[in-house]
């Protein structure tokens, strides 16, 4: 019951406020203070531990995990061998070792299990996913100001996760070569980074990535044949500049640029929480045992390019000598 473990009741309360198929049983954290708080704050019960929650509740039959990723594999296990589904926060592990434990597991007990890349519920990359075409150049930015917590990863697979997912699966081609460069800043680990891609398919993809920042930045911006489209997460909206004034919807707002020849429209948004959004993607595919949105195989693909990454970074400090710089 951390921060986001806190959000993700709070949107399973809401949701049965509403009137959704879904009810709130309870809550675990081995600070049983903490989860009697957040058990009283959204009417459920709060338990010490998984194996108190199903002794006690048998009925449970979906669950989210959003506890720190070093505990990812041992929580999910529980969980599973009791028959619960579970929606898994990103990263989805600590390593691609445990990642496909959780694959072998999720096959063994025929268990729906989700991957929480929050972004690809984001309304604003909904509404630009029918606009893909060709992309063949990204610009990514994710900033952020330092808070204390997720420190129990770097970054990349703090922060950076989230846009490798979204790319990877706007791109749909295997990753080339993998350049990059990080130094730890606040913490142990690496707090600030910048990653160049290249994709079999000829697509180059820049990440930044940090931690340490002075603003709140979300932005994702490609470029494909006559058309560069500008996503911003934290405004959900999309921005589409198209050669020639094509329009790329039947609904949004269209208007001329200052070049006669170039369009510019803002693509129809449906509105919605994110979290939100994605709790409602889990709980459909829990009760139709279809295939979740962001899948077990996904959040391993970003798993393993974020892992490449990370390695990238540490081959880069011990060229450059940056570790003895940080030390003197």
């Amino acid at each position: 019951m951390g921060a986001f473990g806190r959000n993700h009741a709070r949107v399973y309360h809401q949701l049965q406020k509403d009137g959704q198929p879904v009810r709130l049983v309870g809550v675990v954290d081995p600070d049983v203070n903490r989860a009697d708080a957040v058990a009283r704050e959204f009417d459920c019960k709060a338990f010490g531990s998984i194996e108190q929650l199903i002794t006690t509740h048998s009925e449970v039959q979906a669950a989210s995990v959003a506890v720190p990723t070093a505990h990812h594999l041992g929580t999910s296990r529980k969980l599973m061998e009791a028959g619960v589904d579970v929606l898994i926060e990103k990263p989805l592990a600590a390593s691609l070792f445990e990642a496909d434990e959780l694959l072998t597991l999720a096959q063994r007990f025929k268990r729906i299990v989700q991957v929480g890349h929050l972004e690809r519920f984001n309304p604003a990359v909904r509404a630009a996913l029918p606009l893909i075409t060709r992309p063949m150049f990204f610009e990514v930015h994710r900033l952020s100001v330092f808070s204390p917590r997720s420190l129990d990863v770097d970054v990349v697979l703090d922060l950076m996760i989230h846009d490798l997912d979204i790319v990877l699966t706007f791109v749909n081609s295997r990753v080339k070569e993998i350049r990059a460069v990080g130094l730890p800043i606040l913490s142990s680990k690496v707090d600030i980074a910048n990653v160049r891609m290249e994709f079999e398919s000829g697509c180059v993809a820049n990440f930044t990535a940090s931690r340490v920042s002075t603003e709140r930045v979300r932005k994702v911006r490609f470029f494909q044949p006559k058309q560069y489209i500008s996503i911003d997460y934290g405004r959900q909206d999309v921005l589409v500049f198209s050669v020639d004034g094509a329009s790329v919807s039947s609904s949004g707002s269209f208007s001329p640029s200052v070049n006669p020849q170039i369009g510019v429209e803002k693509p129809a948004i449906v509105a919605e929480e994110p979290l939100r959004a994605e709790l409602r993607s889990f709980l459909d595919a829990v009760r139709t045992r279809s295939k979740p949105l962001v899948s077990l195989a996904e959040g391993r693909r970003a798993l393993a390019v974020a892992l490449d990454i990370v390695t990238a970074i540490q081959e880069h400090s011990e060229a450059a000598d940056l570790q003895s710089l940080s030390t003197r």
